[in-house]
Order: structure tokens, then C-alpha cells, then sequence
């Protein structure tokens, strides 16, 4: 049985952080019905490099994380929309949406409202600033997030060039967080009677613990982190250009080190201690970047690889995924249907296996409204009441 088998989610977040959350559960297992507005659905829908598929509403933004999800369309801002969804919810171990707080508050589905009709609901608000605070109410996104965390000023080359990360890294660890609390929630439950729980994610306080180690730095010294682009405090960690291309190298311990100089003839460079590895910084990186020109960059990672030493070739995405290491992990998922439709998609799965029951995917993203239909009819709403909704656009599908 999977670790979230019979549990239901009510997944009304949109774009990247909030629906990657819900897509991890519903790989575990958790029966998750997507909600979104008939008139303003999910702005992932939208967006991605095949514009037709923007225009159907199927993009890859939402494509990416949205297997494995039923899809109801209903208006929430309607007195009959509001009833559906709180008949919904009073069925649901698990609600996350990623609004401005209050926003879902003003609508009479706030956390105190929920918990008076289904005591054990885990009720899981996810938004950039988080629902307190004196800037609760602020917007953000990924890269929003990034400038305002302090990632973007320790990334680059200088603090008058910062760069965001080429990836949502913030969208995603926010996502994961999600899904790791409202596991954690759950888990709680079932340990202290079955009494639910509001959970409160914020995307600065992810940021900012995914900057622990820079944290714990500045406490102690008082030194804010600056931007140093590829390098490290010590040489034999960083960017270096072989022959044909760049590579990482991490020689970073003392043994590390040792072994790297010993492996490139230079036994008069291996160092006793970290201290005058600091020193030596300019000599080593002069005497690192002259070797690995000698080499192309994949002798390099095969040779030091094969040392114990970390080494890599600098891929590009393609390169990574046609990777036989990436290829023979369970990371990738593809429906297997015609390429170029939905079906025949190839999309993330989980970043982790398990040797039983672990996750996986079984149905691919659904169109709008999709399971309008049969939602409402296990509900209770005859299809006489669900006909009527539709008519008046209070659903779609």
C-alpha cells in the first residue's frame, strides 16, 4: 500500500510551488482532485514552448506536475460554487492552496471555517511571504523570492552582476517543503486522535533555510556572503577548462587534495592543513588551470572519478537527460503514447525510489473540468443539479 493510499487531497494551487506539492503526494498514492476556476483556471496552463498547447490550456508549466490529478472546475466566488467545494472539503483529509493569505478567508473557506465541519483536515496555506508577518500580503514568485532572499546577491560573477538561478529552484523547494509538512501533519494525526492541523509555508522562510550553511557563516563572523562566481576558498574546488570544455572539480578535503596533486605530479603542492591551502589560492589555481588544459573534460572526470576525486564534465540539459546514469534511475516517466501528444509525454517523477510500493504515475494531466462530472455526481449533486450548474457557468467540464 502506498504511503498516502486512501487519503484525499483538494489541490487548488496554481502555477509551479503548490501543484508540484500536491503532484508528489499523488504519486504516493493520494487521491488529489485539482480545483480551478472555469473562468481563470491555473495560469500554468498557459505557458510553455508549444504555443498550441498554451492555447488548450495543456502547457508544459502545467503539464510537468499535473499526473495523477482529477480536474473540477468550479467558481468558488458563486454562493452554489462555494457549497460544491465545502461538500468537497468536508470529504478531504488534505486542502493546500498557494493565495494571498486571506484571500481564501474572504470566501468563508479559511482554516476556522473548515475546521468546524471536518475537524481532521490539514489545511495547507502555501504563499511567498508566508501568513504572517508585516509583509504577509506581499506577491512573489521564484524570482521574486530569489532577489529578495539574498540568493540572487550571492550567485554570479560580482555583487554588481548577481544572477537567479537558471531553474524555479525556489518554486520547487518550496513545493517539496509542502509536501514533506503536510506528510509530517498527517503522520501527527493519526498519532493524537484524528485533530487536523493549519499549515503555514512560506517561500522566504524555504529560501532562507536552503541558505543554512550561509546563515550559520553570517551569525558567527558577520560577513555577508559575496558572489565569487565559480570559485571556492580553496583552488582545488571549482570551474577549470579542459581542452574542449569546462568541468567541475571538488578535490575538498585534506585525502582529497592529496590526491590530486600526487595524481598530477605535483606532490610539492599537497597540503598538511586547510590553512595554508587558503593561502596558496593564486599559486594552486595557476597550477590547476595549466593541467587540465592538457585533457579533454571527460579523460578528466573519468580519471579522477576513478580516484575517489569528484569530477564533472559541465552537461548541458539535453546531455544530462540522455545520461545512461539519469536513464537508468527512475527520475523520468513517460506515458509511452504518440510523441507530441499529452500522452506521449516524458515528465519528472520522484527525485527517490523505494523497493516497495514507492511512486509512480497512472494518469496523465487532465484537461479543465475533465472529472467536473464525476466528482459532483459522488457528491451526491444528480445530473439534473450538475446540468444546472454548468448552464449558469458555475462548472465547466
Amino acid at each position: 500500500m502506498k504511503a498516502f493510499q486512501n487519503y484525499r487531497v483538494i489541490d487548488t494551487t496554481h502555477v509551479l510551488a503548490g501543484p508540484f506539492a500536491a503532484f508528489q503526494l499523488a504519486t504516493l498514492g493520494a487521491e488529489v482532485i485539482k480545483v480551478e476556476d472555469p473562468n481563470d483556471p491555473d495560469q500554468a496552463r498557459s505557458q510553455g514552448p508549444d504555443r498550441a498547447m498554451n492555447g488548450i490550456g495543456m502547457g508544459t508549466a502545467f503539464l510537468g506536475q499535473a499526473a495523477n490529478k482529477s480536474s473540477v472546475a468550479i467558481d468558488l466566488k458563486t454562493p452554489e460554487g462555494k457549497e460544491v467545494m465545502l461538500r468537497l472539503l468536508d470529504t478531504a483529509d488534505v486542502f493546500i492552496e498557494n493565495y494571498r493569505p486571506g484571500a481564501f478567508e474572504a470566501l468563508g473557506l479559511g482554516y476556522e471555517d473548515l475546521r468546524r465541519r471536518n475537524p481532521g483536515l490539514i489545511y495547507c496555506s502555501l504563499s511567498a511571504f508566508g501568513a504572517t508577518g508585516p509583509r504577509r500580503e506581499l506577491r512573489g514568485y521564484d524570482n521574486i523570492i530569489q532577489a529578495f532572499s539574498g540568493f540572487m546577491a550571492m550567485t554570479g560573477d560580482s555583487p554588481e552582476k548577481p544572477f537567479k538561478c537558471g531553474a524555479p529552484i525556489m518554486d520547487y523547494a518550496a513545493g517539496t517543503t509542502t509536501a514533506y509538512a503536510i506528510a509530517a501533519a498527517l503522520l501527527q494525526r493519526a498519532r493524537n486522535g484524528g485533530a487536523g492541523n493549519f499549515v503555514d509555508v512560506s517561500m522566504l522562510d524555504v529560501a532562507m533555510m536552503f541558505a543554512t550553511s550561509h546563515v550559520a557563516s553570517y551569525f558567527w563572523n558577520g560577513k555577508v556572503p559575496k558572489p565569487k562566481g565559480n570559485s571556492y576558498p580553496f583552488a582545488t574546488i571549482g570551474m577549470y577548462h579542459a581542452s574542449d570544455a569546462p568541468m567541475m572539480v571538488s578535490a575538498s578535503n585534506l585525502k582529497q587534495q592529496a590526491k590530486l596533486w600526487r595524481l598530477l605530479g605535483r606532490e610539492d603542492m599537497v597540503k598538511e592543513d586547510n590553512n595554508t591551502r587558503l593561502d596558496a589560492h593564486a599559486e594552486e589555481s595557476a597550477a590547476l588551470a595549466a593541467a587540465f588544459r592538457m585533457r579533454r573534460a571527460a579523460d578528466w572526470e573519468d580519471l579522477l572519478q576513478s580516484e575517489g576525486i569528484p569530477c564533472a564534465r559541465i552537461r548541458t540539459l539535453d546531455e544530462a537527460l540522455a545520461d545512461p546514469q539519469v536513464q537508468a534511475r527512475p527520475v523520468l516517466h513517460s506515458f509511452g503514447g504518440e510523441v507530441g501528444t499529452v500522452e506521449g509525454m516524458t515528465t519528472t517523477l520522484a527525485g527517490f525510489r523505494m523497493q516497495e510500493h514507492g511512486p509512480s504515475i497512472d494518469l496523465p494531466p487532465q484537461r479543465l473540468g475533465a472529472q467536473t462530472q464525476t466528482v459532483l455526481s459522488g457528491l451526491g449533486y444528480s445530473d439534473a443539479e450538475i446540468d444546472q450548474l454548468r448552464t449558469a457557468g458555475i462548472i465547466a467540464g
